[in-house]
C-alpha cells in the first residue's frame, strides 16, 4: 500500500514507500511564497495598520499605493485560499478514510501536534499564525474526509458561500430602496482613523522599543485574531472541502485534461481582471464600488484554482525542471512558512531589528522578494541531504513520540 506524502511533507506512519503529487507540492510552494506577500504588511506595522491606508505608517499615494493595490488585487485572499484548499486534501492523504482508524489516530495526533505549535507560533512568534486555525478546523473536516466528492463540493461551496455572501450590505442589492442604498454608499467612505491611527502608533512604538514590548502587543493581537476564529472557520471548512472535491475529482492531482485547466485559467483570468478593477476603484480612485468586496471574495477560489491551473498546465508541457525550486518549496512549506516569521520578526520587532514602521510598502517589496530567492535557493539544497524540512522533521518526531532520521538513507542504513 502506497500513500501521498502531501501535508507539509509527512507521511502516515504505516506506510514504508511514498509517492508523491507533484501537481500538489508546486501549487502549495506557489501558495506558500504568495502568502507572505500578504503576510508582510502584518510583520511591518502593528495589527490595525496591516492593510489598512489609512492607518499605515507611510501617505497613501504614489508607489506606495501602487504596492498596495498589488497585494490586493493578486495576492490577497487568493493564496491563503489555495492553501487551505490542500490542508483539506492533505488530510485525506493522511489519514485516508474514515474507516481506517490506524491513520486515523495518527491524523488526530497529528492535528493536536500542529495546534499545539500553532498556539507556539502565535504566542511566541508572530500574531498572524494560521497553524492554529487550520488544526481546529481539521478537527471538524476530519469527520468529512470520506464524503464524496459531489457532497463535498456542494457542502463547501454552501458554507463558503454563506460566509461570503452575509456581509453584502443589503442596500447593494438589486431590489433594494434608493433610501438603503445610499446609506450603504455613505458606509463605504469611512470616517476619519484619527483614533485608530494613535492607537496603531501606540502599538508601533511599544512593539519596536524592546523584546517584551514586542512580546505585549504580539500577543494582544493573537488574542484578537483567536477571537475571531467561530467567523474564519466555517469559510475555511468550506474551502477545504473544495479542496478534497477537487482532489478526489482529479483536478488538484493533475489528472483533468488539459481543455479543462485552460478554462479554468481563462474563467479565474476574468476574475482577476474584475477584481483588479474593483481594487484599482478603492484603493487607487478612493471611489470603492458597493459591495465590490463581496463580489471579490466571490471571486477569489476560482482566481485560485486559475493559479493552480496555470502551473498544472506548465508541469504537462513539461516544464517540471524549471518549477522544480517552487515544488521543493512547497514541500517544505511548513519550514518555510515559519522560517518567514522568524526572518520578518528579526528585521521589524523590538530587541531585533526593530524597524517596525519604518519600511514602506515598496521598499517591503524587496524584502519579500529576497525571501522569496532565499527559500527557491535553499529548499532543493536541503532536500538533496535530507527526506524533509527541519520544522517537518520536527513535527512527524512529536506525532510520533520518538525521534526519527532525517537524512536521506538514514532509514535504510538504520533498517540494514
Amino acid at each position: 500500500m502506497t500513500a501521498v506524502d502531501a501535508n507539509w511533507g509527512t507521511t502516515s506512519p504505516p506506510v514504508k514507500s511514498k509517492v508523491r503529487i507533484q501537481a500538489l507540492d508546486l501549487i502549495r510552494g506557489l501558495a506558500i511564497l504568495g502568502i507572505l506577500a500578504v503576510n508582510a504588511d502584518g510583520f511591518a506595522a502593528p495589527m490595525l495598520a496591516s492593510l489598512n491606508p489609512a492607518t499605515w505608517p507611510f501617505p497613501h499615494e504614489g508607489w506606495t499605493a501602487i504596492a498596495f493595490w498589488i497585494v490586493q488585487a493578486f495576492f490577497h485572499e487568493k493564496f491563503v485560499t489555495l492553501f487551505s484548499m490542500l490542508f483539506g486534501v492533505s488530510l485525506f492523504l493522511v489519514g485516508g478514510e474514515l474507516s481506517d482508524r490506524t491513520r486515523g489516530k495518527f491524523l488526530a495526533r497529528r492535528l493536536a501536534v500542529l495546534l499545539i505549535l500553532g498556539m507556539i507560533h502565535g504566542f511566541g512568534i508572530w500574531w498572524g499564525d494560521i497553524l492554529t486555525l487550520y488544526a481546529s478546523t481539521g478537527a471538524i473536516m476530519f469527520f468529512c474526509r470520506s464524503l464524496s466528492a459531489r457532497t463535498l463540493m456542494i457542502a463547501g461551496v454552501l458554507l463558503y458561500g454563506a460566509m461570503t455572501l452575509q456581509h453584502l450590505p443589503p442596500g447593494a442589492l438589486p431590489f433594494a430602496p434608493p433610501e438603503a442604498r445610499a446609506r450603504a454608499e455613505a458606509q463605504l467612505t469611512p470616517p476619519p482613523a484619527a483614533i485608530a491611527k494613535r492607537k496603531a502608533g501606540a502599538d508601533l512604538a511599544e512593539a519596536k522599543s524592546s523584546w517584551a514590548g514586542a512580546y505585549r502587543v504580539n500577543t494582544k493581537e493573537y488574542q484578537r485574531l483567536l477571537s475571531g476564529y467561530p467567523r474564519l472557520l466555517p469559510a475555511t471548512l468550506g474551502l477545504m472541502m473544495i479542496g478534497l472535491s477537487l482532489f478526489k475529482s482529479g483536478f488538484l492531482a493533475g489528472r483533468s485534461s488539459t481543455r479543462r485547466y485552460a478554462a479554468v485559467a481563462a474563467a479565474g483570468a476574468a476574475g482577476l481582471a474584475i477584481v483588479s478593477w474593483l481594487e484599482w476603484r478603492a484603493v487607487m480612485a478612493g471611489a470603492p464600488v458597493l459591495g465590490g468586496d463581496v463580489l471579490g471574495r466571490v471571486l477569489t477560489p476560482f482566481i485560485s484554482l486559475a493559479y493552480a491551473s496555470v502551473l498544472i498546465l506548465l508541469l504537462k508541457a513539461g516544464a517540471a525542471v524549471v518549477l522544480s525550486p517552487m515544488a521543493a518549496a512547497g514541500r517544505m512549506a511548513f519550514t518555510n512558512y515559519l522560517t518567514q516569521s522568524l526572518i520578518m520578526t528579526c528585521i521589524f520587532y523590538g530587541g531585533r531589528g526593530a524597524l517596525m514602521g519604518q519600511v514602506d510598502r515598496p521598499a517591503l517589496w524587496g524584502i519579500v522578494l529576497a525571501i522569496w530567492a532565499l527559500q527557491l535557493t535553499w529548499s532543493p539544497l536541503w532536500l538533496k541531504r535530507f527526506e524533509m524540512g527541519p520544522f517537518e522533521w520536527i513535527w512527524r518526531c512529536l506525532t510520533m513520540g520518538r525521534l526519527l532520521p532525517i537524512r536521506k538513507g538514514a532509514a535504510g542504513a538504520a533498517a540494514a
